[in-house]
């Protein structure tokens, strides 16, 4: 499981002009965790509905490799991929009845070093789920959306460190 960082929390906001913009985010992220961290995220994302969870989430695992499409677990609760060395699970805990659900699905199997969890609701799993490495706040701003993303623990401190707007 992911540690607490030792390091100060860390703190960016980045302005994304559109849906397109979003998928490259996604990607840069993906991007950092295969070539500099070597190591699986787990992901807590807020943010109303259409803001960009599932655009970003998508990005992100087309930029691990996947060919296909990506779409809202809303029903599922999880959407996995399996992409090689790396395996990405898309929470939406949006319809979320009961936490207990989550320890009949096995939540915490999901979680390791090679896993990247994206998680969406998070708030509706308290307890029950792995500590954020990083939170992302995604908001309106007018036609364009503005992500906060904040670390929690020393890889979401070294992913922040390597993302430039």
């Amino acid at each position: 499981m992911n540690k607490p960082c030792s390091a100060p929390r860390t703190e960016k906001e980045f302005n994304l002009a559109d849906e397109s913009a979003t998928v490259t985010f996604g990607n840069k992220l993906a991007n950092i965790v295969k070539n500099e961290l070597n190591h699986g995220i787990v992901v807590y994302l807020n943010g109303d509905l259409g803001t960009g969870k599932t655009t970003l989430t998508r990005g992100f695992v087309q930029g691990l490799g996947h060919k296909g499409n990506v779409k809202s677990p809303t029903y599922t609760l999880v959407e996995p991929y399996d992409l090689g060395e790396w395996q990405v699970y898309h929470f939406d805990l949006y319809r979320l009845a009961d936490p207990e659900e989550l320890e009949y699905m096995g939540i915490r199997d999901y979680f390791g070093a090679q896993s990247n969890c994206f998680i969406e609701w998070p708030e509706k799993g308290a307890g029950l789920l792995a500590n954020a490495d990083v939170t992302i706040n995604i908001e309106y701003q007018g036609e364009q959306r503005k992500l906060t993303i904040s670390s929690h623990t020393t890889i979401g401190h070294k992913l922040l460190l390597g993302l430039t707007e």
